[in-house]
């Protein structure tokens, strides 16, 4: 018993003794907290008393394209502990290869009669897929929020980084280093982001005076095996630095660099995005421009509990700047390389 006291304190950020208050029925906690503690105990697994058990935590969905990406994970403790504190269950759905796949969780999810769903990342954001499972959503009025860039035709208030403030901040970075043959390894064609980043640049370049070869724009999957492939064909039109719309994709720039017999960043500069876990730490260290997942994550959770509530927000875009993270991919051209 104790045990679980300590536990459900730590997760919520009360003492034990209001956690006891709470779980023996006590007078004297706020209804707030009263709802954090009980969806602690839900959250790590243990049984609510007896006389608990007809207050039945609220649950919101809480859908990930993937968790092999690092950036993902970490929304995900940012997500799931702003609801946590607000007296919500999250319920986490990850997509995986040959898996469920994110119109199923939907389904999941509707038929648990959550009191919302939270999307950070998922096919909202690529204009070829098949958007119909959304659009269940918002006939059925269920407040959703997403989580970066979507389609201009789903009504859903959205909550991303600034992909031309981001792409600014690397490239600018790239072309005050003297790169003028710059790379650029986006996701899909499809993908509303990596569309924003494309126009960014085509326009920073126009202002610099320079043109984006063709050849130096590259599509792939967002993943360091397909950044790795895609990065030998930017490496062969000449590329001298290498702008990537993700850390994994960076990390495959950097595989390729270096199996094309050449050194990081001495040859050639790569930046990424995301800012995720362990970049601070790779050889060499990984200049990238990092998302704010902190305030991002709190403000989707402010409007999805403030839909839940019954409140009317804006479907306006809230952006949030990123900050470009120096650090030892790049480096000024050489005099010697090719311009």
């Amino acid at each position: 018993m104790s045990r679980r006291l300590a536990e459900v304190a730590k997760k919520v950020g009360v003492s034990e003794a209001t956690v006891s208050r709470v779980l023996n029925g006590k007078p004297g906690v706020s209804q707030a907290t009263r709802d954090s503690v009980l969806t602690a105990l839900d959250v790590l697994g243990y049984e609510r008393p007896t006389k608990l058990r007809g207050e039945r935590g609220r649950l919101v969905g809480l859908v990930l394209p993937e968790l092999a990406n690092p950036i993902f994970p970490a929304f995900a403790e940012v997500i799931g502990g702003a609801l946590a504190q607000q007296g919500f269950t999250p319920v986490l759905c990850t997509r995986t290869a040959g898996g469920i796949t994110e119109s199923e969780y939907i389904d999941l999810l509707l038929g648990q009669q959550v009191s919302g769903v939270l999307f950070a990342g998922g096919f909202y954001a690529q204009r070829e897929a098949d958007h119909e499972p959304y659009r269940r959503l918002a006939e059925r009025n269920l407040p959703v929020v997403l989580m970066n860039a979507s389609i201009e035709s789903l009504d859903f208030p959205r909550v991303s980084c600034d992909d031309v403030v981001a792409m600014n901040q690397a490239l600018g970075h790239l072309l005050s280093l003297g790169h003028r043959r710059i790379g650029l390894l986006l996701g899909p064609t499809d993908h509303i982001p990596s569309e924003r980043k494309l126009a960014a640049a085509h326009a920073l370049a126009a202002r610099h005076g320079v043109t984006i070869d063709p050849a130096l724009v590259q599509h792939s999957q967002y993943s360091l095996e397909s950044g790795q492939a895609a990065s030998v064909r930017l490496l062969d039109a000449g590329a001298t630095a290498i702008v990537c719309a993700s850390d994994p994709l960076a990390l495959g720039a950097i595989r390729a660099v270096r199996r094309a017999g050449k050194q990081v960043p001495t040859d050639v500069s790569v930046v990424g995005y995301d800012d995720s876990a362990l970049m601070n730490s790779t050889d060499p260290a990984l200049t990238t421009v990092r998302q704010p997942i902190e305030p991002m994550g709190r403000a989707a959770v402010d409007l999805l509990a403030s839909m839940i509530a019954g409140a009317d927000v804006s479907r306006d875009e809230l952006l949030f700047e990123p900050e470009l993270v120096v650090r030892g991919s790049t480096a000024p051209l050489r005099s010697t390389g090719s311009d």
